[in-house]
């Protein structure tokens, strides 16, 4: 713990005092927002679990993974490539107005096509058909996330709007959670709900990027929107090709079992990514657009503060993951409300797994930071190829602990290719 310690505050010394200290400022900011976005599914999660059950638990989180893919198409690459752009030009208003009206036109345009394919689904394929009601409403957060310009506030560092719309969109969901889903017949509500808390986020979120920063929307031309699209594909490609082998497992789930397994193996998933993204997400997204302007003044600094970071978070996860993988029975028993054995032992398979990606974080976002986005693509691309018949032909052998398995195999594969392509490209 004491090597930890002063792991980092050499990491901290790193920086200059200003960097270290906008940073570790939206580093709170975001570690506040997932305190709490992760504190209340503590409460709702369980009485969600007991109140509807674990059939339609599995069945709202199985079209939550559907339309999961519809957010991938309108996010692009512009969590990465836009976020990137804006850090770059943040004095410059008439570079910052064309980005973010070039990205907010594709991502509009994105949401109607997927709203088009939604349709066509719903209407052509019979698993769908009989529960339209519940993908229809679940589309409201595909909506919501178009409009809500994380990748703006990220690039501009001020995290702070992303943690306090969140926080707002966080409560106002668990408020009307526990208000109106009092029992299994009200299960429809929970998509509504969500969807609705989604859609309120997103369009504060728009309102304050073109009033309090002044952005003033203008139809971009295509040349505009045409340099968007290629610095995001790349990206787009990768992460395409991650949810794969991520999103899918909860699909493959559904698919190839019933709504019961599907609920309890999402159940497992959640608490897994409560392991998996807090706190690391938060250090993740400050980080990135700092790093990126180390990267551009002095790559060996850029390297070494990469190596100090994913050093300490290799640290804090063997802390704390064995811990939760030796109480996995009784934190299920708290969250589901009884003992679920199936829950439990995805939850610990799972867990090696986060133990590959804490691993891995910073490296693959070193990547980006390099802007070495085709190799990138390239990484998960191979995975893909590999993960997606795992996850099939695991889930069809072992039912739902093949999807958690399949994960180990492959975020563990991840880990190593990455790996020694960063350990490569360090030595160049």
């Amino acid at each position: 713990m004491r090597s930890l310690v002063k792991l980092i505050q050499k990491t901290y010394k790193m920086v200059d005092p200003h960097e270290g200290k906008l940073v570790m400022h939206n580093v709170a900011f975001l570690s506040s927002l997932q305190a709490i976005m992760y504190l209340l599914p503590v409460v709702v999660l369980p009485y969600l679990f007991r109140v509807i059950g674990p059939e339609k638990f599995g069945l709202i989180s199985f079209a939550q993974a559907f339309v999961q893919y519809f957010m991938i198409l309108t996010d692009y690459g512009f969590s990465v490539s836009a976020t990137r752009e804006i850090s770059l030009c943040h004095n410059d208003e008439a570079r910052i107005r064309d980005v973010f009206s070039a990205v907010m036109t594709v991502k509009l345009c994105m949401t109607a096509l997927s709203l088009a394919v939604l349709a066509a689904v719903i209407c052509f394929i019979p698993r769908f058909h009989n529960d339209w009601v519940i993908y229809v409403l679940s589309f409201g957060v595909v909506i919501g996330n178009s409009f809500f310009p994380t990748w703006f506030f990220q690039g501009m560092e001020k995290m702070k709007y992303i943690a306090n719309l969140n926080i707002v969109g966080e409560f106002l969901f668990v408020f009307l959670i526990l208000l109106f889903v009092r029992r299994s017949e009200d299960y429809l509500m929970v998509p509504l709900i969500t969807s609705f808390a989604s859609l309120t986020t997103g369009f504060l979120g728009q309102y304050i990027a073109l009033r309090k920063f002044g952005i003033a929307f203008k139809l971009p031309g295509m040349r505009s929107i045409k340099r968007q699209l290629k610095a995001g594909w790349n990206v787009f490609i990768s992460v395409m090709a991650i949810n794969a082998y991520t999103t899918t497992r909860i699909f493959a789930v559904g698919l190839l079992t019933n709504n019961t397994l599907t609920g309890f193996y999402s159940m497992a998933e959640k608490i897994a990514n409560v392991a998996q993204t807090f706190p690391l997400s938060s250090f993740s997204q400050a980080l990135f657009p700092r790093l990126s302007k180390i990267f551009h003044k002095n790559k060996n600094k850029a390297l070494d503060m990469m190596k100090h970071i994913q050093t300490i978070t290799v640290r804090i996860s063997l802390i704390c993951l064995p811990v939760i993988f030796v109480f996995a029975s009784p934190i299920v028993r708290v969250v589901c409300g009884g003992n679920y054995p199936e829950v439990a032992l995805s939850l610990r398979l799972l867990l090696v797994s986060v133990l590959f990606i804490a691993s891995n974080a910073f490296r693959v976002q070193f990547l980006l930071v390099c802007g070495k986005t085709e190799t990138y693509s390239r990484i998960h691309i191979t995975m893909a190829a590999i993960g997606l018949p795992l996850i099939i032909l695991l889930i069809h052998s072992f039912s739902y602990v093949g999807a958690a398995m399949a994960t180990v195999a492959i975020e563990g594969g991840t880990f190593l290719i990455t790996y020694l392509t960063v350990r490569k490209l360090a030595y160049r």
